[in-house]
């Protein structure tokens, strides 16, 4: 082999290893910041019921489902609530030390973030409400008040209507408000 060849393909490799190395590097420490999203059902099954994917204690997840009705407990000298979460099979327990959002209460979606301490057991570190698609802000719960009154439709009548449908009302009442 020609030695300039040689030297090429020696410092082909170099890189090659070296980039090899490096990402290996980056994804080694990435994987400590991955969070991933199981449903309580999946936390005790696994994904798709593989038990090779059910988290290991000490993992860090992300669990998604519904605060079930009459488990939430709230300790009177601190901020700590515990409560159960659930999808439609088993559930699975949420520890969680700090202020629920405003959303928060029993049969409403959540997502819990935290370390499985046991396989049935979230210490979660945030905790996030969820809401359905109707929630609207207040402050723009008025401002629409305002801009749909004089059209002659309140929020209620809007409210499970398409775009189009509302569009087709708001130019009815105006074209009924010009006769």
């Amino acid at each position: 082999m020609n030695p300039r060849r040689k030297s090429r393909l020696t410092i082909i490799l170099f890189v090659l290893l070296g980039v090899t190395i490096a990402s290996s590097l980056v994804l080694y420490a990435l994987r400590q910041n991955i969070d991933l999203f199981y449903t309580p059902s999946e936390v005790i099954s696994g994904k798709n019921d593989d038990p090779d994917t059910i988290p290991e204690v000490g993992q860090r997840i992300r669990v998604g489902g519904m605060v079930v009705e009459g488990t939430v407990k709230r300790d009177p000298n601190s901020l700590k609530v515990s409560f159960n979460v659930n999808d439609i099979g088993p559930e699975i327990t949420v520890e969680y030390e700090g202020i629920l959002p405003d959303l928060f209460r029993e049969g409403q979606g959540i997502v819990a973030q935290g370390v499985l301490k046991e396989p049935k057991l979230l210490e979660a570190t945030e905790v996030l409400a969820k809401h359905d698609e109707n929630y609207v802000p207040p402050d723009l719960s008025e401002k629409m008040e305002q801009v749909h009154k004089p059209m002659g439709i309140s929020n209620q009548d809007m409210q499970g209507e398409s775009d189009r449908d509302r569009l087709d009302k708001a130019v009815n009442s105006v074209e009924e408000g010009k006769k």
